[in-house]
C-alpha cells in the first residue's frame, strides 16, 4: 500500500480532522470474501423484506443527518447548508429504492402456449462501489441503496478525502442490514485498484474521475466484472441572443461557483452570443466579485485549478473577477470569471473542478452548438434561450446525457441518463439503475413429457 493511514485536515483553516488507518491487503480480502458469502443468503432474502431493510436504514440516517453533515463539512470544506442537503438527497435516495426494490420487475414472452417463458431480474452478486468526496452522501445512498434493495451485497471505498463521513455513513447503514451486506474498507487508489482487480467482483460503480475510470475499465476487461462510470465532465453553458442578460449571469454564476465549483454537473465553459455577451460578462463578473465561496476540498486541487487559469492567461485570456490564491490558511479559491477563452484553452478542454468561468463569445447559436459539441466529454449540458426553435435543436444535437433548458440545475426526480465518451457509461440514477444492478435470466417451463 502506498499509505497506511489516511490524515485529513480541514480545508477551511487547515486544522487536523482526524486519521483513519488504510486497509491493508488482508483486510480487503477479508471484506471481499465476506460480501461473497453473505450475498447469497441476501439474494435469497424476499424483495420486500430488503426494502424494508434499506427504508430502515434511511430512517437511521436521518437520526445522524446533523452529525454527517458536520463530518462532511469539515473533511471537504462543504458548506453546513449544502451539506445537510446531500444528506437529506441521500436520505430520499434511499426511500426511494426501497419503494422500487420490491416491484422491480421481469416480464414475461408470449412463446408456445403449452410453456411459460420469463425474463427474470437475478442480483449480480458482489458490487464494489467507489464514491466521490464532493458529495459524499448523496452519491454513496443511490448506489448502495440501488445495490442492496435488488439483493447484491457491497463492499464501499469511500473517497480518501473524506474517510469519517464515509465511515459513518457505512456504520448507521450496516447497521440496519443483516450482517456483512454492507462493508466499508479506506484507502487510496491503492485499495481501489485491489477492490476493482479482483475477480470475485461482479459489479463496479465508480464515481470520480475519468482517469481512475478509465484505469477501472481495463482492469473489469480482464476479471469480466460489469462497469457503471460517471467520471468527469466538462459542461457547457450556452447563452442565446435576446435572453435578458442579468438573469442569464445569475444563472451562469450559479452553475459555475455552486459548492466553489466542485459539481459534477458545474458549468465549466461558456458560449455567450456577442449580441449580449457585454452586459452578460459584467453582470457575472459582477456576481463573481461578491460571492463568498467555501474552501476548495484541500490545497492541492487548489493549485490544480488555479494552472488552468495561469495557463489561460498566458495564452491571452483576461481576468474579469477572481484568479488569484488568497492568502492565509485553509484551501480558498475566489469566484473567477475569465474573458477571451479559445478552444484550444485547457480550460475549456479540461474539467477544471473549480469556481471558474472561462467565457468565449460566439457569432450565432450555430457556432455555440458547434464548439459545445466538440468536446470528449459528454455528461451534461445548459441552455439559455428564449427560441424553442433553438431549445429543440440544441437539446437533440448536444451529444451529452443531460440537458437543462432555462436552467443550470434541477429536473424531476428519477431521471436517468447515461452519460457519454470520457464521462463514462450505464444508468446512474433513477428505476434504470435497478436494472443495471441486476442481470437478467430467460426461463423456459415445459410441462413433462410435452
Amino acid at each position: 500500500m502506498s499509505v497506511t493511514v489516511l490524515e485529513i485536515t480541514d480545508p477551511a483553516d487547515g486544522s487536523r480532522v482526524g486519521a483513519v488507518p488504510v486497509a491493508s491487503r488482508s483486510e480487503v480480502d477479508s471484506a471481499l470474501a465476506g460480501a461473497r458469502a453473505a450475498a447469497a443468503s441476501w439474494a435469497r432474502t424476499p424483495a420486500a423484506e430488503r426494502g424494508a431493510a434499506v427504508k430502515a436504514a434511511a430512517r437511521a440516517l436521518r437520526e445522524r443527518a446533523g452529525e454527517l453533515a458536520k463530518r462532511n463539512t469539515a473533511e471537504t470544506g462543504k458548506p453546513r447548508e449544502d451539506a445537510l442537503g446531500g444528506v437529506e438527497a441521500g436520505i430520499g435516495t434511499l426511500e426511494q429504492y426501497a419503494e422500487l426494490g420490491p416491484v422491480h420487475r421481469g416480464r414475461s414472452l408470449l412463446g408456445d402456449p403449452g410453456a411459460t417463458d420469463l425474463m427474470v431480474p437475478q442480483p449480480r452478486g458482489v458490487v464494489v462501489a467507489l464514491t466521490p468526496w464532493n458529495d459524499p452522501v448523496a452519491v454513496a445512498c443511490g448506489l448502495l441503496g440501488a445495490a442492496l434493495v435488488t439483493g447484491n451485497a457491497v463492499v464501499h471505498k469511500p473517497s480518501e478525502r473524506c474517510p469519517h463521513t464515509g465511515d459513518l455513513l457505512g456504520e448507521v447503514l450496516a447497521g440496519a442490514l443483516p450482517d456483512g451486506v454492507l462493508r466499508t474498507v479506506h484507502g487510496d487508489g491503492a485499495v481501489g485498484e485491489l477492490l476493482t482487480g479482483d475477480d470475485r467482483v461482479d459489479l463496479i460503480a465508480h464515481v470520480g474521475s475519468t482517469r481512475v475510470g478509465r484505469s477501472i475499465r481495463q482492469r473489469a476487461a480482464v476479471t469480466g466484472a460489469k462497469v457503471l462510470l460517471e467520471n468527469g465532465g466538462n459542461d457547457p453553458l450556452i447563452v442565446d441572443a435576446g435572453v435578458d442578460p442579468d438573469w442569464a449571469a445569475a444563472q451562469a454564476a450559479l452553475g459555475a461557483f455552486a459548492n466553489a465549483g466542485q459539481i459534477c454537473v458545474a458549468v465549466e465553459r461558456i458560449y455567450v452570443h456577442r449580441a449580449v455577451a457585454e452586459p452578460f460578462t459584467a453582470a457575472l463578473a459582477g456576481r463573481a466579485r461578491t460571492s463568498v465561496l467555501g474552501p476548495l476540498v484541500d490545497r492541492a486541487h487548489r493549485e490544480q485549478v488555479h494552472e488552468q487559469v495561469r495557463e489561460a492567461v498566458a495564452a491571452g485570456a483576461r481576468v474579469a473577477a477572481g484568479g488569484e490564491i488568497p492568502g492565509g490558511p485553509g484551501a480558498h479559491y475566489p469566484a473567477t470569471v475569465l474573458t477571451g477563452a479559445t478552444p484550444d484553452m485547457r480550460v475549456m478542454r479540461e474539467e477544471t473542478f473549480g469556481p471558474v468561468a472561462p467565457v468565449r463569445v460566439v457569432g450565432d447559436a450555430g457556432q455555440a452548438l458547434a464548439e459545445a459539441a466538440d468536446d470528449a466529454y459528454g455528461l451534461a449540458a445548459t441552455v439559455l434561450t428564449g427560441s424553442m426553435e433553438f431549445a429543440q435543436r440544441a437539446w437533440r444535437e448536444l451529444p451529452v446525457g443531460t440537458v437543462k433548458v432555462n436552467a443550470v440545475f434541477g429536473g424531476a426526480p428519477g431521471g436517468a441518463a447515461e452519460p457519454r465518451g470520457a464521462s463514462g457509461t450505464g444508468y446512474g440514477y433513477g428505476p434504470e439503475l435497478l436494472d443495471e444492478m441486476t442481470t437478467t435470466k430467460v426461463v423456459h417451463l415445459r410441462p413433462p413429457g410435452a
